[in-house]
């Protein structure tokens, strides 16, 4: 088996061990031989990108065809590849979801368009929200990856991101994500804010862990007395823990305007 697909088809078979990993192979066969000689800003080969999302979504436990649809994404409006033959080929759920990728990425978000509105016309136009999450993971590798690309370029996509593909992952329940695609426009939009607040938050770090571990053991061995089943404790505070620096931003903001007001308070009284 190739060595790119490999880690997709463990993550797969972790996550749902009957999944058609056989499907999903072939899936990966046409992506490739479609985007033959396409490559990123990277350097890479372009099935890296495609790879890359569909291994994103295996991680958050995506069935088969959305892991299959995730490897096409691109190959409709990319390639010669059209969306008759994908349907032909691997069936009508996963040509629609394809499909519904590919409208996503034309629709437009210009300078005067309203981030609400915009967020509606894309929720609208998922009929399946499996379009959306293949977007948002589309998104999230993209950003990634935007140190390739030139800054304007990176600016309007950080500040787009920001405005609506954000916003959508809250609304989704997709934290991880929502938190990373927010550090990553971040880092873009306010590279000094960012390298600040990342500089402060990694000196206390060690701290924030240690006590991190404590609450873990504390609420395991009074879990362990009582004989509650543990259901990812670990996983949940570290999640809960490691919260988007944009949130951090936003709230020293509002520390600092409340340190204002309270002198101001004093003084004038």
């Amino acid at each position: 088996m190739d060595t790119l697909l490999q880690p997709l088809i463990n993550s797969l078979k972790e996550h749902d061990p009957k999944a058609d990993v056989v499907k999903v192979e072939r899936a990966y066969e046409v992506a490739k031989n479609a985007h033959s000689g396409q490559l990123r800003k990277s350097g890479d080969d372009y099935i890296t990108h495609p790879v890359a999302v569909a291994h994103i979504l295996s991680e958050l436990g995506l069935n088969d065809s959305t892991i299959i649809a995730a490897l096409l994404h691109d190959t409709v409006e990319d390639t010669p590849y059209s969306l008759t033959q994908l349907k032909s080929d691997f069936g009508d759920e996963i040509s629609s979801l394809v499909d519904g990728v590919t409208k996503l990425d034309k629709l437009s978000y210009g300078p005067t368009a309203e981030a609400e509105t915009v967020r509606k016309m894309v929720v609208a136009m998922s009929r399946d929200i499996r379009v959306l999450v293949i977007k948002l993971a589309d998104r999230l590798h993209n950003a990634r990856t935007w140190k390739y690309v030139d800054p304007q370029s990176a600016e309007r996509k950080a500040r787009e991101t920001l405005d609506i593909y954000a916003p959508l992952a809250h609304r989704l329940g997709m934290n991880a994500i929502k938190w990373e695609l927010e550090d990553l426009s971040f880092a873009v939009l306010e590279p000094k804010k960012f390298e600040e607040i990342s500089r402060l938050v990694a000196e206390r770090s060690p701290s924030r862990d240690a006590l991190t571990a404590e609450v873990i053991k504390t609420v395991e061995d009074d879990l362990a007395k009582d004989n509650v089943q543990r259901i990812m404790l670990k996983q949940r505070l570290l999640v809960a823990r490691n919260t988007s620096l944009v949130f951090i931003r936003k709230w020293l903001f509002v520390v600092a305007i409340s340190m204002i007001f309270m002198i101001w308070w004093v003084f004038e009284f």
